[in-house]
This record gives C-alpha cells, sequence and structure tokens, in this order.
C-alpha cells in the first residue's frame, strides 16, 4: 500500500462531515488538483467522543460509496502508541506512530554502537545535494542526536512490527510522528533519525517532525516565516538524500501536524513542494469541529443557542479544557469576550468571530482557540448537539466544504 503523492488528513470529531470532507476533495480534483483524503481520529478523541475506531472507516465507506469517490482513500490511527493500537488494527489501514514519549529515552549500548558505526562516514564537513551550505558533522553531534532519539526510532520499529504481525506485509502506509515535543528537530537531525528507521526496518512513508515555530491549534503559524521556509526546503532535500543512502520508500513525505489553519506558511509549501517535485500530507483535525459551530451559529434558533452554550460553559471551564493543550494553544484571556457579550450576539456575528478570515475585523483567534478546545462541552450536550448537526446539514456541511476547499486546500495547491 503507497500513499498518493498529495493526502489530506481530515478529522472529524464527531462522524457526521465525512460527505461535506470529501466534497472538498473532489472540488479540488476538478481544478485538476489530485490529493486524497485521509479520515484521521486519535486514541484521545475516541476517549472524549466515545466513540470506536470502527465508526471513522464506517463514515469513510459511506462517505465514499454515496459520492462516488474513485479514487484511493485512509482511515489514519492517529498518534497511536504500543498501549492503544490495538483498537484500531481492524479498522485502519494508515497508522500514525507517536514516539514523542520516547524521544531522550536512553538507547541500548549495541543500537548506539550500530548507529555510530553506520553514521560515521557522514562525520566531518558533510554536504547533502540542493543545500548550498554544508553540515558539520561531528562525533559528539553523533552522539547526542542517538542520546535522544535513537530509543524513539527503536520503539517506532516496535510498533511498527506489531502492526504488520496483525495485518501483514505491505497492508498498510506507517507514519511516523514526532512534532508533539518542546524541542524541533533539525534537518541535519532529521536524515540521521531517517538513517534509524532505515537500519531498524521501519518503512515510512511519511514523517512528522516538530518544526520551527507556533503551531497552535486552529490559528495561524506564528514565528519566523522566513526561517521555517528554509527548514521546511532543507528537509525536503534531507529526505530525498536520505531516500537514496538508506533504501527508504521512495514517496517519503513530510507530514504537517497542526496543519489547519497555516495559512501564512501554505503558500511557501505549496511552492516549494512543487519545486523538488515532493508530495505532502497535511493534518486538519479540528478545523472542521469549529466550521460545525459556526454552521449551527448561522442557522439560528436552537443552533446558534447551542453555539453560545459552547462558548459559555468553555469559558466556565477554561483551565481544565486548556490544561492538555497547553503547549499548542495561546489564549489571551483579557481579549475573550464575556459570555454575556456573546449572548445578545446573533448568528452572524458569532460566525464570523470564529471563522479564521484575518481581513474580518470581527475575527477573534482567542474566542477560536478556546472553542477549538471546548469539543467536550459539546458531548457533555449528547444527542442534542449531534441531532442539531444532522437537522442542519446542509449549512453545516457548506461551512465544513468550503472552509476545506477555499481556505486550506486552495492556499496550498493553487497558490
Amino acid at each position: 500500500m503507497i500513499i498518493d503523492k498529495y493526502s489530506f488528513g481530515t478529522g472529524d470529531r464527531f462522524g457526521l462531515q465525512g460527505k461535506a470532507q470529501l466534497k472538498a476533495v473532489m472540488k479540488a480534483g476538478e481544478l485538476g488538483i489530485d490529493l486524497v483524503p485521509v479520515w484521521n481520529k486519535s486514541f484521545r478523541e475516541h476517549s472524549i467522543i466515545h466513540s470506536q475506531p470502527s465508526s471513522v472507516r464506517t463514515e469513510a465507506d459511506l462517505a465514499v460509496k454515496e459520492l462516488g469517490w474513485k479514487g484511493n482513500y485512509y482511515v489514519d490511527a492517529d498518534h497511536i502508541n504500543l498501549k492503544n493500537v490495538d483498537h484500531f488494527i481492524g479498522a485502519s489501514d494508515f497508522f500514525t506512530i507517536d514516539v514523542a514519549e520516547a524521544i531522550g529515552k536512553p538507547p541500548g549500548r549495541d543500537d548506539i554502537d550500530g548507529f555510530l558505526k553506520r553514521n560515521t562516514p557522514y562525520t566531518g564537513r558533510f554536504t547533502v545535494p540542493g543545500i548550498f551550505e554544508p553540515f558539520e558533522v561531528t562525533g559528539e553531534m553523533l552522539h547526542s542526536i542517538a542520546a535522544r532519539f535513537l530509543h524513539a526510532a527503536r520503539e517506532a520499529s516496535v510498533i511498527y512490527n506489531h502492526i504488520q504481525s496483525k495485518k501483514g506485509a505491505g497492508n498498510f502506509v506507517a507514519e511516523v510522528s514526532m512534532d508533539e515535543v518542546p524541542e524541533p528537530q533539525s534537518p541535519i537531525e532529521l536524515f540521521f533519525i531517517l538513517s534509524a528507521l532505515a537500519a531498524f526496518g521501519v518503512p515510512v512513508q511519511t514523517i512528522a517532525p516538530k518544526f520551527t515555530g507556533r503551531f497552535n491549534k486552529g490559528v495561524d503559524y506564528e514565528g519566523d516565516v522566513k526561517q521555517f521556509e528554509k527548514e521546511f526546503e532543507n528537509d525536503l532535500l534531507v529526505i530525498d538524500f536520505a531516500v537514496r543512502e538508506f533504501g527508504l520508500p521512495e514517496n517519503l513525505k513530510l507530514s504537517v501536524h497542526s496543519g489547519s489553519d497555516k495559512f501564512a506558511i501554505y503558500p511557501l509549501m505549496g511552492r516549494l513542494i512543487r519545486k523538488h517535485n515532493k508530495g505532502i500530507h497535511v493534518k486538519t483535525a479540528g478545523t472542521t469541529w469549529l466550521e460545525e459551530v459556526i454552521g449551527l451559529a448561522m442557522a439560528g434558533g436552537e443552533g446558534l443557542e447551542a453555539a453560545k452554550s459552547i462558548y459559555k460553559r468553555s469559558l466556565e471551564k477554561m483551565d481544565a479544557l486548556c490544561a492538555p493543550y497547553a503547549s499548542v494553544i495561546s489564549i489571551d484571556r483579557q481579549r475573550l469576550p464575556s459570555a454575556a457579550e456573546v449572548e445578545a450576539w446573533d448568528g452572524q456575528t458569532f460566525a464570523a468571530t470564529l471563522r479564521h478570515v484575518q481581513e474580518e475585523p470581527r475575527y477573534n483567534p482567542h474566542f477560536r482557540q478556546l472553542i477549538h478546545v471546548g469539543y467536550k462541552m459539546a458531548v457533555d450536550m449528547g444527542s442534542r448537539f449531534t441531532d442539531l448537526l444532522v437537522e442542519h446539514r446542509e449549512i453545516v456541511g457548506q461551512q465544513v466544504t468550503e472552509n476545506l476547499f477555499d481556505r486550506h486546500i486552495r492556499r496550498l495547491f493553487d497558490s
């Protein structure tokens, strides 16, 4: 199973927007943008929503059948580890192997010795084709990279082999994720991480490093765009070289996690993947949930009341909701509207404040981030919330499709 060149991860927390998401992919196809959908959902999200991995497969299959999609599509077991991967074996054919917790743990002596032996030839002035500035690789650097990343690469191998023992060789796509950590991985670190993954027998097809800058949930990229551009291009070139050096899959590509709404870097990513003829995988998880709230607000009546209730309760439980996402949100409490203020809004005001359109004067990224992490409040509403999504499926679905197609896909591939 070989992942296609361009793929879009479409998270759907409540499992009701599969068709709306697929419509965005199909609209892209009409413009000659060939990408495939990957429906993704993590163990944490399943636990909060009280859903099962099989529900994602059911949603994807139904959307594909009803819309007559003829292309490939995948179901991603998002951010899995050895403790929870078995829940996803039957339903998934794409596995995001998350080894962030293993970074920094001490590797075995034999693994260190093997890593140093394989990579000592790269010490000294090391050049990667296409990168103007050479890297200075020292023995100390190799020891440092081994100490930081080698155990994580070994853990990826253990998880990959476990999945393969259940699904069989060649029957799934393997992604390795190292993004949920405080410090980014540099391009040269990525090169030696790929060396370790190859040595441990992980045929990784997509890899998700931690990039420079902040990838906060649901809002734009924060950081030095020029620095990101240089790092991203170097990562592309390092991957290309690593594929040839280590015999990794030829279609190996970068995966951008928390990729929704990173509009400042979409055009440059799009330009660079075209420049170097490389693929990309972008995960857009929580943005669909936000469009559901926008759609309900625009529907008015009970839909608007539900949206206001979600915000009010999120405001009340803000500390608990934000704690698990502390590293990927940045909310200024002073810039949040009060519950009383929001109570007086009409649906258009609520939608304009939440929708990620930066030229809209009412847009409030702090409001947006709080609702992003407030999906537990919708869970607590039970069937009242999901019934409203079904009742207003047309206006909600329209928001989901337009958001993915106009604000995401076109910015990346049609820029």
